[in-house]
């Protein structure tokens, strides 16, 4: 089987590309300066020439704070990108997965979201995501999978963890924010999900697919710095304290209430195998 991946130079792209060839699967892979998504022309000819059985679209503008101010750049690789591959794909014959935000969501719910609730995105970036949403259930209608997950880290490209790191290393004392939840999701468990729904070309519609539990900024800095054994303090903060040009939901668990959805392990476990492989890296 044949697997499209755009993106595949970020760290979920990267990370899905390894599991496509643990999976046995014939991965061809585009990062982002081998294919521009926005560019419908170069997307119909890679499409064209690989012939794949399914695309797994990574490929994505991932600055939130950065589209408030740069959003017609958002949309063109968050709407028009998507949709030049759903459309692509679909008239191939190739099941699209497409990867989506928990900021769709405004945050307002104190239980977890699930693929009924009402969309409601706080931020610019939120809003191109879920124009990404659209675009691609009306350009495959009955060949896509839209993926919702949350707070992604992983070992390729800058994450919250390295942050962390960084700076524990550099101070005694951190503030993180203690008022956002949500679920932080290992890219590498992730990835397998996604390679689950790529190969199974049957899930059609929207699926939540995020690491199980769920904490705060400041329990997730909390766990990092003690994994590292770094002596660094971490206290909590608000939100309303730091000045972000985006606002972000309060509140953005994710939950699946469709049979058939890949379940992924709680995100202490993505954050152990995160720092093992970070041991054996260095």
């Amino acid at each position: 089987m044949r697997i499209l991946i755009t993106g595949a130079g970020g760290m979920l792209g990267s990370d899905v590309c390894r599991a496509a060839t643990a999976a046995g699967l014939e991965a061809v892979a585009f990062d982002h300066g081998a294919l521009d998504v926005s560019d419908a022309g170069a997307v119909a000819k890679a499409v064209g020439d690989a012939c794949p059985d399914a695309v797994i679209n990574c490929a994505a503008w991932t600055d939130v704070d950065g589209a408030e101010s740069r959003i017609e750049e958002a949309l063109a690789a968050n709407r028009d990108g998507a949709a030049n591959l759903a459309r692509t794909a679909a008239a191939a014959g190739s099941w699209t997965v497409h990867v989506s935000t928990d900021y769709v969501f405004d945050g307002t719910k104190t239980s977890p979201y699930l693929e009924s609730d009402e969309v409601n995105p706080l931020s610019a970036y939120g809003r191109s995501k879920l124009e990404g949403e659209l675009a691609v259930a009306d350009a495959a209608p009955d060949s896509h999978t839209i993926v919702r997950s949350s707070w992604l880290f992983g070992n390729a490209g800058h994450c919250f963890p390295k942050t962390i790191l960084r700076l524990a290393s550099e101070r005694d004392e951190l503030t993180v924010v203690d008022d956002q939840v949500g679920c932080p999701t290992f890219t590498e468990h992730l990835a397998h999900a996604l390679i689950e729904l790529a190969t199974a070309r049957r899930l059609a519609g929207v699926a939540h697919v995020a690491a199980d539990g769920e904490c705060s900024w400041f329990e997730f800095a909390r766990e990092i710095v003690a994994a590292a054994g770094a002596s660094a303090e971490v206290k909590p903060g608000k939100t309303v304290d730091v000045a972000r040009p985006a606002p972000r939901p309060s509140y953005s668990v994710l939950r699946s209430e469709r049979s058939g959805t890949p379940m992924l392990p709680d995100w202490r476990e993505g954050l152990e195998e995160f720092m093992a492989a970070r041991v054996g890296i260095s």
